[in-house]
C-alpha cells in the first residue's frame, strides 16, 4: 500500500482562531485524510488568531487537495495558499555555474583572462591533451537527452527533461564531485544527436547518455563510443546493470546460491533489461529467459529486432516459449525492468524455493512488494521506501569518479563489473533486508571511483603491452 510521501509535500500557510487547540485540530484534520504532517509553524501570532504554516506528505496531487479541503472545512479556518514544496525546489533550477578563482583585481583578471588566458590556448593548440589538465574537461561530464524517455513518464522532450537532468547533475557533485551538465537536444534524430554530441565533446571529459529510448540508445551509444575519445555511458542501460549485478551478488550470497546454478529470468528487455543481461553473461549463470510483452524471446520467435537477435542467441539454452507465468516456473531469481502489477501470488508460488524477486518498475512494481516477500527470499525494488532499493545513484558518480581521474578514453564490461563488486563489497555482511548499502553512504563512490580507476589501469597496461607486441612483430 503507498504511504504519502515527500514527492508530493505541500505546505498549507492557514489562519486560525487562537486556541489551545488549534495546532491539534489542524493536525487531525489531516490525518484523518491519510496526510503526514512533517512541520508545524507559526509565522504570525495576533489577539484573536493565528497564522500558521502545516506543512504535508501526500500521495499525490489528488490527494493534496484533498487535505486542502479537509483544513479549509475547520470551523473559522481560512486557508491563504498552499504551496508544492517539490515545484518550490525547483524554481529557478536546481544547479548553478560558480567560479573556482577570485576575481579580485587586474592581476587575477589578467590571469584568468587576457592577456594571459592566451597562453594557456596556445599550449593547448600546440598539444591537445593539455585540455584535460589546463581546462573543465578535467571533471566534467555532459548529460545528454532527446527527452524520448523521460523516467517512467514517456516522450516529453527536451525542455520536459530538463528537471530529471538537472537532477542527475546535482547528484553527480553531491555523492563525487564532478561537475556535470544538462545536455537538452531539441531533436529525436539519431544522426542528429551523434553529430551534436560528437561536436561538443571537446569541452568535456565524458558523456552521460540519459533518458534516449530504446532501440535508438544502443545504436547512439555504440557508435559515439567507436568515435570519441572519451568514455560514453548510457546510464538507463549500465548504470542499472552495475547495480543490479552488485545488488544480485549479495542477494545469491544470503540465499546461498551460485549464479552458475540458477535460472534467471529478466523482464523488460529495453535499453536496461539488455545492458542487465549482457552483463549478466560474465556470471554464466544456469540459464537466463527474457521476456518482453510478446512474451520469452527465442530464436525461432518473429520479428526480432537486432537487439532481440542478440538477446536469443545468447538466452534460453532450451529455445523455451511462452509467456512470463511460463518463464517464472523453476526460476530462481526474477529481475524486472519493465511495466507495473505483471503477476501475484500464484506465479511466485511456482518459483524454486529461497528465489530472489528484484521488482524495478518504479513507481509501481511489477509485484506488490508485501505479496513477493512472502514468497521469495529476498526481495528488492526500485523504490525508497521499501528495504533494498536499486538505485542507479549508487554506481554513476563513482563510475565518472574513476573514469575522469584516469583520463579514461573508453569504458569496458571489465571497468563495469569492477564497480559491481564494489558496491556489493560495502555492504560485507549482507541480508535479506540489507543487500545494497545505502546511496547516502560515504563509502559507496570512493570504492566505485578507485574499482573503476584500479581497472582502466589494467586497460591501459593491457593495451601498451598488446601495442608493444605488435610493434616487435612488424620490426621482425
Amino acid at each position: 500500500m503507498p504511504v504519502p510521501g515527500p514527492g508530493y509535500a505541500i505546505t498549507a500557510r492557514v489562519e486560525v482562531p487562537a486556541s489551545a487547540s488549534a495546532a491539534g485540530e489542524l493536525t487531525m484534520a489531516v490525518g484523518r485524510v491519510g496526510g503526514v504532517v512533517t512541520a508545524f509553524d507559526v509565522v504570525e501570532a495576533h489577539t484573536a488568531t493565528l497564522v500558521v504554516d502545516i506543512s504535508c506528505n501526500a500521495l499525490n496531487e489528488a490527494h493534496a487537495s484533498e487535505i486542502t479541503a479537509a483544513l479549509e472545512s475547520l470551523p473559522g479556518v481560512t486557508v491563504r495558499k498552499v504551496s508544492d514544496r517539490t515545484f518550490l525546489l525547483h524554481l529557478g533550477g536546481k544547479i548553478e555555474v560558480t567560479s573556482k578563482v577570485s576575481l579580485r583585481n587586474r592581476d587575477d583578471l589578467s590571469r584568468a583572462y587576457t592577456p594571459g588566458v592566451a597562453r594557456v590556448c596556445q599550449a593547448i593548440a600546440a598539444n591537445p591533451e593539455d585540455a584535460r589538465r589546463l581546462t573543465i574537461k578535467r571533471n566534467t561530464v555532459a548529460v545528454v537527452t532527446d527527452g524520448s524517455a523521460v523516467l517512467g513518464l514517456g516522450n516529453l522532450g527536451a525542455a520536459a527533461a530538463m528537471p530529471v537532468m538537472e537532477g542527475k547533475a546535482a547528484l553527480f557533485k553531491r555523492f563525487a564531485n564532478v561537475d556535470a551538465w544538462p545536455v537538452c537536444l531539441d531533436t529525436q534524430d539519431t544522426e542528429e544527436i551523434i553529430r551534436t554530441v560528437q561536436i561538443l565533446a571537446p569541452g568535456y571529459g565524458g558523456i552521460n547518455l540519459e533518458d534516449i529510448a530504446a532501440p535508438r540508445c544502443f545504436e547512439i551509444e555504440a557508435r559515439l563510443r567507436e568515435m570519441l575519445d572519451i568514455p560514453v555511458f548510457h546510464d538507463d542501460q549500465h548504470g542499472t546493470a552495475v547495480v543490479v549485478l552488485g545488488a544480485l551478488r549479495n542477494a545469491l550470497r544470503v540465499v546461498g546460491k551460485d549464479m552458475s546454478d540458477c535460472r534467471i529470468v529478466v523482464c523488460g528487455v529495453g535499453a536496461a533489461g539488455s545492458a542487465i543481461i549482457r552483463l549478466l553473461r560474465s556470471g554464466k549463470p544456469g540459464d537466463v529467459l527474457a521476456v518482453d510483452i510478446d512474451g520469452i524471446v527465442h530464436k525461432a520467435r518473429p520479428g526480432l529486432d537486432a537487439n532481440l537477435t542478440w538477446i536469443a542467441d545468447h538466452t534460453n539454452t532450451d529455445g523455451v516459449a511462452g509467456t512470463l507465468a511460463d518463464a517464472l516456473v523453476g526460476a530462481d531469481v526474477f529481475i524486472g525492468v519493465s511495466a507495473p502489477n505483471l503477476f501475484g501470488a500464484d506465479e511466485l508460488a511456482t518459483m524454486a524455493s529461497d528465489s530472489i524477486v528484484f521488482a524495478l518498475a518504479n513507481p509501481d512494481p511489477e509485484v506488490d512488494p508485501a505479496v513477493a516477500a512472502q514468497h521469495a527470499a529476498v526481495v528488492a525494488t526500485g523504490r525508497s521506501d521499501y528495504p533494498n532499493q536499486i538505485n542507479n545513484v549508487l554506481a554513476f558518480p563513482g563510475v565518472f569518479r574513476g573514469l575522469l581521474d584516469a583520463q579514461a578514453r573508453d569504458i569496458t564490461d571489465e571497468m563495469l563489473l569492477a564497480a559491481a563488486a564494489a558496491i556489493a563489497d560495502v555492504v560485507p555482511e549482507p541480508n535479506a533486508s540489507f543487500i545494497v548499502p545505502s546511496v547516502f553512504d560515504n563509502a559507496v563512490a570512493p570504492a566505485v571511483a578507485e574499482a573503476v580507476r584500479s581497472a582502466a589501469a589494467r586497460s591501459k597496461a593491457a593495451a601498451a603491452v598488446g601495442a608493444a607486441t605488435v610493434g616487435a612483430a612488424t620490426a621482425v
